[in-house]
């Protein structure tokens, strides 16, 4: 049996917006996608990092026990909290553009952008919108806006991941850790401390591409992602 696949996206967003990915990986081995806390058809719910972890390990018992799991953005950060709390179910980790430690230059733009949305009649929806259909490929803007853009749930975001150290969670994570990373990415300031912190890691950085990655050039991620989990198949594959 291949190893599935868990997709936990970034925030503000839903598992809707793996569309193209799951398109890409779901012909060779299951996927999963989720929808975190206060996103998606969750919104409402308050978001904090410890019920984030136990939307993962749903998913993945729900996969079949065992699983690569792949994060981007704040999906990244709750995917390094879960990896080292579910130990061997995760039978790798793939964190995207995920890779600076949380502190005021990474959060403060968030409130602010918080601040400017939530002060429209319609929460910033239609700005939000606008935005990713420039930005990504019509089909997954497409599924963006039809899983909602969840804005309101920023300052519990915030909160959480303000309050996380993803590098000593890293070092607690017992298998392979691969850091995925456009070179335009404004999220890869600390990516060498990352690298070093995880046991087992590889670093990957995708030449003139940005934050957006997965869900900009999905057929370009989900090979990458066919590749990590053909090596994660193998119960003691290894970064090589």
């Amino acid at each position: 049996m291949t190893l599935p696949v868990v997709l936990v996206h970034g925030i503000r967003l839903s598992g809707r917006c793996w569309i193209c990915v799951t398109d890409e990986i779901g012909a060779e081995r299951p996927v999963v996608t989720v929808d975190l806390p206060g996103h998606g058809h969750r919104r409402g719910e308050s978001f904090t990092m410890s019920a984030a972890v136990d939307t993962v390990r749903t998913a993945v018992e729900e996969a079949g026990g065992r699983a690569l799991l792949v994060g981007h953005s704040l999906g990244g950060y709750v995917g390094i909290a879960a990896a080292a709390e579910l130990g061997e179910q995760v039978a790798g980790l793939v964190v995207a553009g995920s890779t600076s430690v949380p502190n005021r230059g990474l959060t403060v733009p968030f409130r602010l952008a918080h601040l400017f949305l939530s002060a429209r009649r319609d929460g910033g929806e239609r700005v939000s919108n606008r935005m990713f259909e420039a930005v990504l490929p019509i089909r997954v803007a497409s599924a963006v806006g039809e899983g909602g853009i969840a804005t309101e749930v920023i300052p519990d975001v915030v909160r959480a991941v303000g309050s996380f150290d993803p590098l000593t969670e890293l070092g607690r994570c017992s298998g392979p850790v691969w850091l995925l990373n456009g070179s335009r990415d404004h999220f890869r300031a600390h990516e060498q401390q990352f690298a070093a912190a995880a046991a087992r890691s590889r670093l990957l950085v995708v030449p003139r591409a940005g934050h957006y990655l997965p869900l900009a050039q999905p057929q370009l991620f989900a090979r990458l992602i066919r590749d990590i989990a053909a090596v994660c198949d193998t119960r003691y594959g290894r970064v090589l």
